[in-house]
């Protein structure tokens, strides 16, 4: 798996473009910001986008995703319950400053428990809320690969001040991801570097009240 990493905009978001190796067909997750610099990025390779997925649909994740969608032509796949979000994105910034974003009708609907086919791979949608009420997260298993979005980062968590925010659930959204992956499984944030779910598991302060089962 050929994943190109891309930290944008003005929080520093972590949007990722993925295909096979060698493939021309890829898919974008979370384009946040810059979108001349991912649509470069697209050409450069010489890919056709599949898809645009959406962890959830913060500002800092989705404000690219009308330009992007608009000039590759790629649909677009979101949370259901946040697709308003996206419909009408400065209604939902919360603070001064960042913008203006251009908002989107999306294609397609998740509510997890989906399996997706594109750009060659097999990806398991997981409901995974507490950062934001319809969070998702990809799974892609035979890569051992997940894109957690703002649930879970190297040595920290999502925060849960925002408007649907909630620990107890986000925990559980976590413990759920662990339960469910190898410990070897790859952990490709929306912000900060990558880990895995082993380190987070051992070391994520955060996370010490999961205990430390292993699989």
């Amino acid at each position: 798996m050929d994943v190109r990493m891309f930290t944008v905009g003005m929080v520093q978001e972590n949007c990722y473009l993925v295909r096979r190796d060698g493939s021309d067909r890829a898919l974008i997750v979370d384009p946040g910001d810059e979108p001349e610099r991912l649509l470069a990025a697209i050409e450069g390779l010489g890919v056709t986008l599949d898809g645009i997925l959406l962890t959830h649909t913060h500002f800092d994740h989705v404000g690219a995703v009308a330009p992007v969608a608009r000039a590759t032509g790629a649909e677009v796949w979101v949370p259901r319950i946040e697709r308003p979000v996206l419909a009408d994105i400065m209604s939902y910034v919360p603070w001064p400053g960042f913008g203006p974003f251009e908002s989107y009708d999306a294609e397609h609907d998740l509510e997890g428990g989906e399996r997706l086919e594109m750009a060659g791979f097999e990806i398991d949608v997981i409901f995974t809320p507490g950062h934001s009420p319809g969070h998702v997260t990809f799974s892609i298993p035979d890569e051992r690969a997940i894109f957690s979005g703002d649930v879970l980062f190297q040595g920290s968590v999502g925060r849960v001040d925002l408007p649907g925010g909630d620990w107890p659930t986000l925990l559980e959204s976590i413990r759920g991801l662990l339960d469910s992956h190898p410990e070897d499984t790859a952990v490709y944030p929306g912000h900060m570097g990558l880990t895995t779910l082993g380190a987070e598991r051992a070391s994520n302060p955060f996370l010490a009240e999961l205990g430390s089962g292993r699989r």
